[in-house]
């Protein structure tokens, strides 16, 4: 018989392949901000890795521009295959910083938030490979919105003390910009995770 309707096979499969890539991406920001060593070399593996999450977005798009049944809304298939890749986007513009101003030291803040970071693609990557089973991820969801607020506490506090201990100003914009894209990155992190709800309450 002759199939009149392409078959969609693999965008639940592409989803968690991208997660999984997210979640190598933010393992490596952490570990480099843990140890800081070789940062060049560990900034390129960082770099890698985003170019694989592209790759996987850029397929995701192919996919969907010639898939004519999808297993949910389109809208909704491009909005998270750009979200995760936002947060990788951000991953790789905060290592960017580290060999572009010539940081020489992690502030201990921006551990913490490549650790939250982390923390967050774990979920994420738990929530996506659930997503063919709908409302079994929002919990996962939920986690990744509260470490979102955790790291939003977290990058205030910091700036407020780089603005009172910090002598050297051109150090403070340094340590400042890390921070901040840091942060942003737990915000599309989040952003993800909203986009997963959509899914799940449109499908309820």
């Amino acid at each position: 018989m002759v199939r009149l309707v392409p078959r969609e096979t693999k965008f639940f499969e592409l989803f968690a392949e991208m997660a999984q890539t997210l979640t190598v991406g933010a393992r490596q920001m952490r570990d480099l901000l843990q140890d800081y060593n070789d940062v060049p070399a560990s900034v390129q593996k960082i770099k890698g890795t985003e170019h694989k999450g592209d790759d996987i977005a850029h397929t995701i798009f192919i996919k969907l521009n010639s898939t004519f049944i999808t297993p949910f809304d389109r809208e909704d298939i491009h909005t998270l295959a750009s979200s995760l890749d936002d947060v990788l986007d951000c991953i790789n513009a905060a290592a960017d910083r580290l060999t572009t101003y010539k940081i020489t030291r992690a502030p201990a803040a921006a551990v913490e938030l490549a650790t939250i970071i982390l923390r967050q693609a774990e979920e994420l990557s738990k929530a996506v490979s659930l997503l063919e089973k709908g409302d079994a991820l929002l919990e996962y969801c939920v986690e990744v919105n509260r470490l979102e607020n955790e790291a939003d506490g977290i990058a205030r506090a910091a700036i407020g003390r780089l603005f009172e201990t910090e002598a050297d100003p051109i150090q403070l914009i340094k340590h400042k910009e890390l921070i901040e894209v840091l942060e942003l990155a737990t915000d599309k992190a989040e952003d993800v995770a909203n986009v997963l709800e959509t899914v799940v309450l449109k499908s309820a």
